[in-house]
């Protein structure tokens, strides 16, 4: 039974899909005492991996945006299947953003608020974090955004 959290992203018109499986030799997330790692998520939608391209090439602000709260979702996405209930989340402790980028692309925190504000949409208080915000020359398999994330959870 979704909890509190979950309904609310409901509510926002988000249903959480299943965590994705790594895509190499690694686990999606590890928990230790109170913190929950969650490994770097990609813009992987329902039909596959969406938002491949370079920021400040062929990619748009916006498009970046959009693959980073994708990114988001599936952060989230993963933190349920590590604690089975949203709600044992006390806080968001930090992300750190990859974006494709151009070497003259600077705007790499423009897009990596679209994973922020709709963390803190979907968490509330609990979901303002620390964060960077790096811009990289590739990223797997041509997508323009990955983030990983550090939890406290109960």
């Amino acid at each position: 039974m979704p909890g509190e959290i979950e309904n609310h992203i409901s509510s926002l018109g988000i249903t959480l899909p299943k965590a994705a499986a790594p895509a190499a030799n690694y686990v999606p997330y590890v928990q230790t005492g109170n913190q929950l790692f969650i490994s770097g998520q990609i813009p992987m939608g329902p039909n596959g991996i969406e938002h491949q391209g370079k920021l400040g090439d062929d990619y748009s602000l916006e498009n970046g945006q959009a693959a980073a709260k994708l990114c988001a979702i599936n952060l989230l996405a993963q933190a349920k299947a590590a604690l089975g209930d949203l709600d044992r989340i006390v806080r968001l402790v930090k992300i750190v953003g990859f974006v494709n980028s151009t070497p003259d692309f600077t705007d790499q925190p423009k897009v990596i608020n679209g994973a922020s504000d709709f963390l803190v949409e979907a968490l509330g208080e609990k979901g303002r974090h620390a964060r960077a915000a790096v811009g990289v020359s590739g990223l797997p398999f041509g997508v323009a955004v990955e983030i990983d994330a550090i939890f406290e959870v109960a």
